[in-house]
């Protein structure tokens, strides 16, 4: 049976496209992942751009201006801003909450920067491996959705940020304050319904 060059081409393309579009599959599955993220969070897609943005400003500006001098994380949740970190003196402590504030989209800023030198690479480390733990025991618990809740650990001081029931924001403050190594547990949270 003799194929038309029309068949051949087309039985070509099929051949050849697959490979072409597997290149495409992380894009597409970080894409679909990326999409989950932002339908199970309760900020809106807005809310969640401009803390984005909040935080990204504030990093560039005071690492512009203060550059080693000062350790400082900035988080942004529905517009609630967040300051830790150690600080030289008040001085800077006071102009880095006056930048805060002054950022479009703020809607309010609590500051927890501390005046003393900064911590060392050990001390951020245990602060990364206490919000892993206290993470890790929120999806055991399964008593909320573990995107609901921002933690944040500084100096083994766990801070909970989140649009959350009372109930939720109970349990969560609760099984943080008994995850080993945490010193005070603060609640930051907006309460809904």
């Amino acid at each position: 049976m003799t194929r038309s060059p029309v068949a051949l081409l087309l039985i070509l393309l099929a051949a050849a496209v697959p490979p072409l579009l597997s290149a495409c599959a992380p894009v597409i599955v970080a894409g679909a992942a990326g999409a989950a993220l932002v339908a199970t969070d309760r900020r809106s897609a807005g809310a969640q751009l401009d803390d984005t943005t909040i935080e990204t400003k504030l990093l560039t500006t005071v690492a512009g201006r203060y550059g080693d001098t000062v350790h400082f994380n900035v988080t942004s949740y529905n517009g609630m801003v967040l300051l830790t970190g150690e600080v030289p003196d008040a001085a800077v402590r006071a102009d880095i909450y006056a930048l805060a504030r002054g950022t479009e989209r703020v809607r309010g800023v609590h500051d927890e920067l501390v005046i003393g030198p900064t911590t060392d690479f050990s001390a951020r480390t245990n602060d990364s491996y206490i919000t892993s733990k206290v993470k890790s025991r929120f999806v055991e618990s399964d008593k909320f959705s573990t995107t609901h809740v921002k933690v944040v650990t500084e100096r083994s001081v766990v801070y909970l940020m989140g649009l959350v029931s009372r109930v939720e924001a109970d349990d969560a403050a609760r099984i943080a304050s008994t995850t080993s190594g945490v010193v005070r547990v603060v609640k930051l949270f907006e309460i809904t319904g």
